[in-house]
C-alpha cells in the first residue's frame, strides 16, 4: 500500500475518535506517517533477498527485517500515540519481536545481537521519547 493510500485510510480513523483536534493530528500525524513510511521502506528493502539455497536461512534473513520494521513502527507509535493501552501493544511489540529475532539468530548459531537501550530510551537513539 503506498504512503498516500496509507495515510488517506488512517487519518478518517484518527478524526472518528474526535479525542484531538485537526491541529494535533496534523502535528502528530505527520510525522508519525513519516516515521512509519520510513520503517516500512527500510523494511521492504531488506526483506529483498538473493536465496542462499538454505531455508531456513532465508526465512530467519527476511523475517528479522520484518520483525525490525514492527519494532519501528511500534517505536513510532510510542513517540507520537495518546492511547495508553495501544502504547502498551507497542511496548509488548518491541520486547516480543526483539525476542523473537535473538531466538532466531540462536537458532542458525549466528551471535546475539549486541545489548542495546530500548528503542525509545538512551542518547543515541534516533526515537527518544520526550516528556
Amino acid at each position: 500500500m503506498s504512503r498516500n493510500k496509507f495515510g488517506l485510510l488512517v487519518l478518517p480513523l484518527l478524526l472518528a475518535g474526535g479525542a484531538a483536534t485537526a491541529a494535533e493530528i496534523a502535528n502528530n500525524e505527520h510525522p508519525f506517517l513519516a516515521a512509519t513510511a520510513a520503517a516500512m521502506d527500510r523494511m521492504m528493502a531488506a526483506m529483498t533477498i538473493k536465496p542462499s539455497g538454505d531455508v531456513d536461512r532465508d526465512f530467519e534473513a527476511m523475517m528479522t527485517p520484518h520483525h525490525q520494521g514492527a519494532i519501528d513502527m511500534a517505536v513510532a507509535e510510542l513517540k507520537y500515540g495518546r492511547n495508553d493501552q495501544l502504547k502498551r501493544i507497542a511496548q509488548e511489540i518491541i520486547v516480543d519481536q526483539q525476542q523473537e529475532i535473538a531466538a532466531m539468530q540462536l537458532a542458525l548459531g549466528k551471535p546475539l545481537p549486541p545489548s542495546m537501550p530500548a528503542p525509545t530510551q538512551g542518547a543515541m537513539s534516533p526515537m527518544r521519547m520526550e516528556h
